[in-house]
């Protein structure tokens, strides 16, 4: 396993610390009331976590793109819903206005996200459009200086709880991928609104919304990009928040992990303990190999982001083997667990519903194969 420098410690150190002392003890609470912890924003602002990658100039943490996975990874091991709320709010809404916003988005935006003042959110997905994403219907047409946006966006995670949402749309209907263009929205913005969604079935505590556009009147000014560059750059986004999604999905595992070995000490059966039958045994020793080789996947993707070097493939690779590691992980945590994985009077039950998440958000495995297949075959 790769040593982390003596910085990179630090960071993982201070974000366990947080998560297991601050997050750990109320995630079951969180997520049978489905609520959002907004009150622990500020706090996860102080420590720098939820401007991780966003310059110090704007009051952000400037750190790279693996202690991003790592603080992720930690918080997910506490808990996957406010994983999921950390490696999206940093990924994808900051994130596309860091990179891609003017120097007035970034000073109105940035510090304000830094801190937790404001949430990110980030739209692209609809009710009729998902891995699809060209196909999108939002549209956003001129009108003088200005910008109509009409439609509709679905899953959005922070949709509802938000200070600003990235909203994709169509500028151009007939360039489909080539005509899309992103903008930064308010909530308040007459014509604008959101609709918390209750019912999934984990991950419970993130936010997650429905938008609603009703011919919103945006200045040029929130255009986030260039025209018709939308998409090129939303998927730029997507190659790192892989990486997030897959360092969710090592932390969920290692939690399920760590509970399978301690459940496994602690059961007895036939006059032993459960871990020594070798079933259970070959289980643990599936998930330990795994997991391990999740962590060099994802950390490689790291270091080719950090060093400026081509990184997607990679992301995708570790996205994809980290998120279905874990699934084995903690599908094999709850066998180890028996009757007692199927009720929530212990943690199991809940990360193998918020684990699987992970092979949906940010590119589905199905998509995660079609770009490591093309590459291989050279379209990439």
């Amino acid at each position: 396993m790769l040593e982390l420098d003596v910085t990179h410690r630090e960071i993982r150190d201070a974000a366990r610390a947080f998560a297991r002392d601050r997050i750990a003890p109320h995630a079951k609470a969180w997520d049978e009331a489905e609520h959002f912890p907004l009150e622990l924003m500020a706090e996860l602002g102080k420590l720098g976590f939820l401007g991780i990658q966003i310059p110090e100039r704007f009051g952000g943490a400037g750190l790279d793109t693996l202690a991003y996975a790592i603080i992720v990874e930690e918080v997910s091991y506490a808990d996957g819903a406010m994983g999921l709320t950390v490696a999206s709010h940093n990924g994808l809404g900051s994130s596309h206005i860091a990179r891609f916003g003017s120097e007035a988005l970034h000073a109105r935006y940035l510090p304000k996200l830094a801190t937790g003042e404001y949430l990110g959110a980030w739209a692209l997905t609809e009710p009729g459009s998902g891995s699809d994403a060209g196909a999108l219907r939002t549209r956003a047409d001129r009108s003088g200086d200005d910008w109509v946006l009409s439609g509709s966006k679905m899953f959005i995670t922070q949709g509802s709880v938000a200070g600003v949402c990235v909203v994709l749309a169509s500028t151009d209907v007939s360039a489909r991928q080539r005509g899309i263009t992103a903008f930064a929205i308010e909530p308040g913005t007459p014509g604008f609104s959101a609709r918390k969604l209750r019912g999934k079935m984990g991950c419970r505590a993130s936010d997650t919304a429905e938008l609603s556009l009703q011919e919103v009147r945006l200045s040029d000014a929130q255009r986030v990009g260039e025209v018709g560059q939308g998409f090129s750059d939303a998927m730029s986004i997507l190659a790192k928040g892989r990486i997030s999604i897959g360092a969710m999905a090592l932390g969920l595992g290692e939690a399920a992990l760590a509970a399978a070995l301690a459940y496994a000490k602690e059961r007895r059966q036939f006059g032993k303990r459960i871990g020594d039958f070798q079933a259970l045994q070959w289980m643990l020793a599936d998930s330990r190999t795994e997991l391990d080789a999740s962590r060099l996947l994802l950390y490689h993707a790291c270091a080719l982001a950090d060093a400026g070097r081509p990184f997607a493939v990679e992301a995708a690779k570790a996205k994809l083997f980290a998120s279905e590691a874990a699934t084995r992980a903690c599908d094999h945590a709850l066998q180890i667990h028996g009757g007692y994985g199927y009720v929530n009077d212990f943690p199991v039950e809940r990360f193998v519903r918020d684990v699987r998440v992970t092979r949906i958000g940010e590119g589905t495995s199905e998509v995660q194969r079609m770009i490591i297949a093309r590459d291989l075959l050279g379209e990439g």
